[in-house]
């Protein structure tokens, strides 16, 4: 056990910045058994609840994960490594295709828009004590939730999807409970959950979202939330119809007291109509970026759910970092205001080229996948040497173990730096990579 690694400390805080050093330098790699605590507290001469107290520090810091009897665990994927360094490294000349990131030219001009606020925050600052949300921009942000028929709950505004989801998850749950995330599905969420100290249970995802069965599953085992994508889901393009959303709703009828989370992120780009699941459970929480839409870079979400949900929310943001600032909100408000996103025109521009490009995989023989949003999924045997032979055609994709748990491997292509005309070429790379590949066909 831990072959020549000694683990050092007297304190809970020593021991644990121990082993996380030798996590970190690769001198324990993940899957490395840790000494059980009685056992290492007789090597230290320390208490046993010296030793428990630094590998619970371990357990919430998401560097190792404890299993019962059978003991504690380096993680298989530790926090400090994020998916993200699974990012290929595409050379000079070839095209991208593995970003995730949205067509700057179906990006709208920001300058008039920042102009405005900038106007309101020269004539009505906004010192401490007012309000975290805009009233302009809460009643525009209620209106359009309204619409798409997600039930009225207060109001928030976060840093982005990601930190609104952390956020909930954060109010509810603790280091160890279990959460139910879509597999394949979105990596930072993938990370964000060990990052927790919390586990993640995969739930398998087809064009219509999670399968039921297996969100049932999940909640079964006793996963106390369930994150969910309700379109233009990352990295398969699934959207939840009514049929699927009918089905969820079924199971979260059983399991009334699961934590739901919904990421509407696509909200802007798509022209799928959203069914939401909000109000299936106690306890719910729909968050809302303008990222894809409007700019990553604005970094700005709506986030509304149940009345303890948000309390908690909005309380402990309260303590932090206050609210995020007026003058984006302003900026928001005004692209809102004005019209500057067509989103059925930005739809219709993804759903071209996405669509071209899964109909050409499939043509193939390549079992494509891509209902909605900017990016295409693609099930191939062995996604690091299709990904490698892709590299030497000219093409960058992201490799499938950026966003999968247990599921079979594949690739993301985002179609947003494609033309239609491009599709072609990329479909032939593509089949090519993977049926050169021994049993390479992918039906």
């Amino acid at each position: 056990m831990l072959g020549e690694y000694r683990i050092e400390g007297r304190r809970a805080a020593d021991i644990s910045a121990s082993v996380e050093r030798a996590v970190g330098e690769g001198k324990l790699p993940p899957g490395e058994l840790l000494p059980p605590m009685r056992e290492l507290a007789v090597e230290l001469g320390v208490n046993p609840n010296t030793v428990a107290a630094a590998y619970r520090m371990l357990r919430d810091r998401g560097v190792i994960e404890t299993a019962g009897r059978r003991g504690s665990r380096v993680r298989p994927r530790p926090a400090s490594a994020p998916r993200d360094a699974l990012r290929v490294e595409v050379p000079d000349g070839a095209r991208d295709l593995s970003g995730g990131s949205p067509d700057p030219a179906l990006l709208p001009p920001l300058g008039a828009a920042l102009a405005a606020a900038a106007e309101r925050a020269r004539t009505d600052p906004v010192l401490y004590g007012r309000p975290a949300v805009d009233t302009g921009f809460e009643q525009a942000a209620r209106a359009a939730l309204a619409h798409d028929g997600v039930p009225q709950g207060p109001l928030a505004v976060t840093s982005g999807s990601l930190d609104g989801i952390e956020r909930v998850l954060a109010a509810h749950l603790r280091p160890g409970d279990a959460v139910a995330v879509e597999d394949p599905g979105w990596g930072s969420v993938l990370d964000l959950v060990p990052a927790l100290g919390m586990r993640a249970v995969p739930v398998a995802v087809d064009d219509d979202g999670p399968l039921a069965d297996s969100a049932d599953r999940a909640l079964a085992q006793g996963a106390r939330a369930l994150i969910v994508t309700c379109r233009a889901q990352n990295p398969t393009g699934a959207a939840i119809g009514a049929g699927r959303a009918r089905e969820l709703r079924a199971v979260l009828a059983r399991h009334p007291h699961t934590l739901l989370v919904e990421d509407d992120h696509a909200h802007g780009i798509v022209d799928l109509p959203l069914h939401p699941l909000a109000g299936a459970t106690t306890h719910w929480a729909l968050v809302r970026s303008v990222a894809k839409a409007y700019g990553p870079d604005l970094r700005l979400a709506v986030l509304t759910g149940d009345a303890v949900t948000m309390d908690r929310v909005r309380g402990r943001q309260r303590l932090g970092s206050g609210w995020v600032s007026h003058v984006l909100q302003d900026a928001v408000l005004h692209l809102w205001r004005t019209g500057a996103v067509d989103a059925a025109q930005v739809a219709a521009s993804y759903g071209r080229r996405r669509e071209a490009l899964v109909a050409a995989l499939r043509a193939r023989g390549l079992a494509a996948h891509g209902r909605s949003g900017m990016n295409v999924w693609v099930p191939v045997p062995d996604e690091t040497a299709v990904v490698t032979r892709l590299l030497q055609a000219g093409w960058g994709v992201s490799p499938g173990a950026r966003f999968r748990l247990a599921s079979p491997p594949g690739i993301r292509l985002t179609v947003s730096p494609l033309a239609v005309a491009d599709t072609e070429k990329v479909a032939d790379a593509v089949a090519s990579a993977t049926f050169s590949l021994p049993g390479g066909r992918y039906d």
